[in-house]
């Protein structure tokens, strides 16, 4: 198990899917699959410069006591469908939206035969309960136990 101190800043993670680019970049922006296929919630975003990323937390998220927004972020980079890179948060509790936000960024690469490979590398320099989250540490202890008791499946990407 990776504790805090041992988190990476940089994770980096590769995916090769038999689809075509405009498949995967539908997957990852459109409301409607983040929210059947996703850690549950609708992703909203303004697909150009300085447009606004939400992640909008599902009935049974808001019930348990989520916020509304969920996750929040800009997008930097919208390069369909090739490349999309965004800042990202958590934003459903107060110590995690204090920590500031991380830098993510999907690479999609047509390959030979109908597959494509996905690249995400999530920066979360300067972040280190976001890097332990995301890392898979344990929630008791890193946010106070906030979201243990709220039960809830984070929607980290």
């Amino acid at each position: 198990m990776t504790t805090m101190t041992e988190a990476k800043t940089i994770q980096v993670y590769r995916v090769y899917i038999r689809a075509t680019p405009d498949a995967i970049w539908t997957a990852i922006t459109d409301p409607d699959w983040t929210d059947r296929y996703g850690y549950g919630g609708r992703a909203h975003y303004e697909l150009r410069p300085g447009g606004s990323f939400r992640l909008l937390a599902s009935e049974g998220m808001r019930a348990q006591g989520v916020p509304e927004v969920a996750v929040d972020g800009e997008v930097i980079e919208a390069d369909a469908p090739r490349k999309l890179v965004q800042t990202w948060r958590l934003a459903m509790e107060a110590s995690l939206a204090a920590e500031g936000f991380t830098r993510l960024t999907y690479e999609i690469e047509p390959l030979e035969g109908g597959v494509t490979k996905l690249t995400i590398t999530h920066d979360l320099t300067d972040t280190p309960v976001h890097a332990g989250l995301v890392a898979g540490e344990a929630l008791m202890g890193v946010a106070g136990g906030a979201l243990v008791t709220l039960g809830v499946k984070l929607p980290l990407f």
